[in-house]
């Protein structure tokens, strides 16, 4: 009878035990630590992604005063503008072209401020930087903001947005009380800027010119070499198939299709994606939009880029070194250069250097002296088949090129630059006769 009992109550013990056990079986959930992300290879960044504002901006403002010029390419000041706008609200954007008139005369007027941009801007990528009340924009692209300074209460503060390619024309209203903060911060301070004058292209372009000679550092550079790998990471589409091979003078990556070149000789790299459609043309917008996020996407704004100029045809995108101060850089060989070059959904072609110029020798910078823009002027006009009408600029810039008595090294030197006939070409100091050759 015992017995019974004992049997009776281990059956009751392990029908009691099978019942927890199948409960927790149910209900049980791992407690694994969540996975932070599926895709196995972390995000590429040689460097920091950049706000729009430091990318697309103009690069040089001219004040019309009483029939003379003033203006400035330095880099703080086209910054402090655009803060300052961004602060207005943009209404009633619309096609101001045929009230125009000559376009010229319109961007010239005593009175104004010109905001000249090196390359077309699609208004619509500058939401990101200026206020518009409107949802819906007209589509076009401009190169101009024109702020007319004089009784800006009767002008009922209208800002123009001008393209001096398609003699386009877009007006915009902003509060007139606006216009006070920009009128003490800037207009009204237009003498203390360097004088420029003008120089009549032809009936519809002028370029404007400093007048007087310019105070400009010459730098030296001991450039840093970016890394191919993480460029590697960053291009294809699966890094891990990806076949690296030494060459003499660089090094050659490809998945089969794909190709990265790295140039040792000239420091560029280039990478080739042949099997995208190169055939697709989309919109300035879209093409602008893209070619920016791509670098942002690599962090591959390794010095100071700035957008200049935008090839809807070919879907070409092109982005220039520029100095601290705010003068561009150019370089024969395309290393003060980013280049992009787009198909229907990925990038075709992707060419830039791969250095940055992170390390100045502060004991090698001098301040060295330019000639005046009547000067350079003079030396294109005595020129043999010189056509005014195929001169597009003409800025002063630096030249990017090797030391001569150590190659490690990278020198900016102040050099002047004209854009003729679309192509951008310098004139040297021994061309205008050795003016001002000496470092002062």
């Amino acid at each position: 009878m015992k017995y019974e009992k004992i049997k009776s109550a281990i059956l009751i013990f392990l029908v009691l035990f099978s019942i927890i056990l199948t409960w927790n079986l149910w209900t049980y959930q791992p407690n694994f630590e969540t996975m932070q992300n599926s895709k196995y290879v972390a995000e590429v960044s040689l460097s920091e992604q950049k706000e729009l504002k430091k990318i697309v901006k103009p690069d040089r403002i001219l004040f019309h005063v009483k029939g003379k010029h003033y203006g400035s390419e330095n880099s703080s000041e086209m910054d402090r503008l655009l803060r300052e706008m961004s602060r207005w609200e943009f209404t009633d954007v619309k096609n101001y072209t045929d009230k125009a008139g000559n376009i010229k005369g319109f961007t010239q007027r005593s009175g104004t401020m010109e905001i000249i941009f090196p390359g077309r801007v699609p208004i619509e990528i500058y939401r990101n930087i200026l206020t518009f009340e409107q949802k819906r924009l007209p589509a076009f692209n401009f190169d101009r903001i024109i702020i007319n300074m004089e009784n800006p209460d009767k002008a009922n503060g209208t800002v123009y947005f001008v393209s001096s390619e398609t003699q386009q024309v877009y007006s915009s209203h902003v509060a007139p009380s606006y216009f006070n903060d920009l009128n003490r911060n800037f207009y009204k301070n237009a003498l203390n800027y360097p004088s420029y004058f003008a120089y009549n292209v032809t009936e519809k372009r002028t370029i404007f010119l400093p007048e007087k000679e310019t105070q400009m550092m010459a730098y030296k550079y001991l450039p840093v070499t970016l890394n191919s790998e993480k460029f590697k990471e960053a291009l294809f589409s699966d890094p891990s198939i990806v076949r690296k091979n030494i060459l003499n003078d660089g090094e050659e990556y490809t998945d089969g299709s794909s190709k990265m070149n790295i140039d040792y000789n000239n420091n560029m790299l280039l990478y080739v994606n042949p099997t995208e459609d190169n055939e697709y043309m989309g919109n300035s917008y879209e093409l602008m939009k893209r070619s920016i996020d791509f670098v942002n996407e690599h962090g591959g704004w390794t010095d100071l880029y700035r957008y200049v100029s935008m090839d809807e045809m070919n879907q070409k995108v092109t982005f220039r070194l520029y100095s601290s101060e705010g003068y561009p850089v150019f370089n024969e060989r395309g290393m003060s250069e980013i280049t992009e070059v787009w198909g229907r959904n990925e990038i075709n072609k992707y060419v830039r250097p791969n250095i940055a110029l992170e390390l100045p020798i502060v004991s090698e910078t001098v301040m060295v002296t330019r000639a005046s823009g009547h000067d350079v002027l003079s030396f294109l006009q005595k020129r043999k088949n010189f056509k005014p009408s195929l001169l597009g600029d003409m800025v002063l810039g630096y030249k990017m090129k090797r030391d001569e008595d150590e190659s490690r090294l990278i020198l900016l030197e102040p050099t002047w630059y004209y854009r003729y006939n679309k192509t951008w070409g310098e004139i040297t100091m021994e061309d205008l006769g050795g003016l001002k050759r000496g470092l002062e």
